[in-house]
């Protein structure tokens, strides 16, 4: 998700589309908290993992 808000970001800054920006500023910040709460060792998105 964190990929796909960055690739959007850069084709909304090359061709000027204001809402791929926009898309790829949520998508960039909504990546980044899912994976920093994926790092702290929460379940995400119902997701368990058995060590």
């Amino acid at each position: 998700m964190i990929v796909l808000g960055v690739i959007l970001l850069i084709i909304g800054l090359l061709t000027g589309i204001a809402i791929l920006w926009t898309i790829g500023i949520v998508l960039l910040v909504i990546g980044a908290v899912l994976w920093a709460l994926g790092a702290a060792g929460h379940a995400v998105a119902g997701r368990r993992h058995f060590y």
